[in-house]
């Protein structure tokens, strides 16, 4: 077990590769009455064509990591959410576009609630039967989410900036994709992505790290694994330009939701540089947009945007893009006036006293966050499959500077890789 102490936050991880390649790591917190863990796998939405060092390049169906999820919790004895029920935890699961992660939060039978995870994501039931029966149930999911003003915003706006990279293709897939799901490729795919190799444990909360490294190697020496290749993930070129300036979707809204954003083109960051961008385009958005800034005032003055107004930045290998927007009475109006504002930004450079606030400001936030055995252990895999630890962060933001910010400022609004998705109650 390597011992890796982050002094700077006064935190220590506690590490460890098993025979079969997983990684299991340990986060103690000291008087913390509840745990969290997630068993993590780097495969999402985007990864649909795939091949394993040795075998033959497959393709699957949009929306089959989602899918896979869902059968995961569907065990020969039944629901294993009732198992955790029992046991004093909460249970859940999630898809992203790069990961699929289960989870238990629980202040009590933490070794049990543990071993339960571990052996129903390493124990698959897939039936033609119960295969069959999830479609309609996921059918249901991706219907609701074509009704949702908010999600038909947010994934309309990815839909007008990729062609052709599966990012911008609904996490769920469409009712049409699904329905070519079968047993045999549930299998397949669960075969290749949840190998120990490419998964994490993770658990942070009051718990002794020996304990909990001794419990999984004891699981985990129990269970057979051959070992596996490299996974070689394919995806087509993407083109730098948008694929289109806007999209409208028809919906009943009492106010338009307009969403926009830049498409940064070609994004081949990993690691550490792909964390400073991260972190710098963060201090960027809340200088320009946040509530205390000069373009939030006066568009809220205007009367052209509502609380709700927000944005965000989006980044890992292979795309990078911005979100801004909410609801508004006036969408060209609203996107005109933050172009112009930004445009003014960049012509003088970001203010230093906005920077270091902002910098200062975000600094903070992520020192709150370490309070929270919940929010660490939902973001330390999304960064270490990135190449980089959660606590590096830190470290990263300090060393952020205001030629960084406005550097990334002159790069990333560029307003000829703008798309705008708009959610309306009338055609336009």
């Amino acid at each position: 077990m390597q011992v890796v102490p982050y002094p700077h936050v006064r935190e220590t991880l506690y590490t460890e590769q098993l025979p079969n390649g997983l990684t299991v790591v340990v986060l103690p917190k000291e008087g913390f009455q509840k745990t969290y863990a997630t068993f993590t796998t780097k495969y999402g939405s985007i990864d649909n064509t795939f091949q394993v060092e040795g075998g033959t390049k497959q393709h699957v169906p949009d929306g089959i990591a989602h899918f896979l999820e869902h059968k995961m919790f569907e065990e020969p004895t039944g629901d294993i959410f009732s198992v955790f029920a029992a046991q004093g935890a909460s249970a859940n699961a999630f898809t992203s576009f790069d990961r699929t992660a289960y989870l238990f939060s629980a202040t009590g039978q933490i070794k049990e609630n543990l071993s339960t995870l571990i052996d129903f994501v390493q124990n698959p039931y897939f039936t033609d039967a119960n295969v069959e029966k999830e479609k309609g149930i996921i059918g249901q999911e991706i219907k609701m989410y074509e009704d949702n003003p908010d999600w038909r915003s947010y994934f309309g706006l990815i839909e007008t900036m990729y062609h052709k990279h599966p990012v911008h293709i609904d996490i769920a897939g469409t009712i049409e994709s699904i329905a070519k799901i079968t047993k045999e490729m549930l299998y397949d795919c669960y075969h290749t992505f949840y190998h120990p190799s490419n998964m994490i444990l993770f658990v942070v909360g009051g718990v002794n790290a020996e304990e909990i490294m001794e419990l999984v190697r004891a699981n985990q020496n129990g269970k057979s694994y051959g070992p596996q290749g490299t996974i070689h993930r394919y995806f087509e070129d993407e083109p730098a330009s948008v694929k289109e300036p806007k999209k409208v979707t028809v919906l009943p809204v009492s106010l338009p939701k307009c969403l926009f954003g830049c498409k940064e083109p070609d994004q081949p960051l990993r690691g550490t540089p792909m964390l400073k961008r991260e972190l710098a385009m963060k201090v960027l958005l809340d200088l320009l947009l946040s509530p205390s800034s000069a373009i939030y005032q006066k568009l809220y003055d205007e009367q052209l945007i509502s609380d709700n107004f927000g944005s965000e930045y989006n980044i890992a290998e292979g795309y990078a893009f911005s979100v801004l927007g909410g609801d508004t009475k006036d969408p060209e109006q609203m996107i005109a006036m933050v172009r112009e504002e930004i445009d003014k930004v960049k012509a003088t450079g970001v203010n230093a006293a906005d920077f270091e606030r902002s910098k200062k400001k975000k600094i903070g936030a992520f020192l709150r966050l370490l309070n929270s055995p919940e929010a660490i252990a939902n973001q330390f895999t999304q960064y270490r499959f990135k190449g980089v630890d959660l606590f590096d962060i830190l470290p990263v933001y300090e060393s952020l500077t205001i030629e960084d910010v406005n550097e990334l400022l002159k790069q990333h609004f560029n307003w000829n890789q703008m798309a705008v998705s708009l959610v309306t109650s009338e055609a336009k």
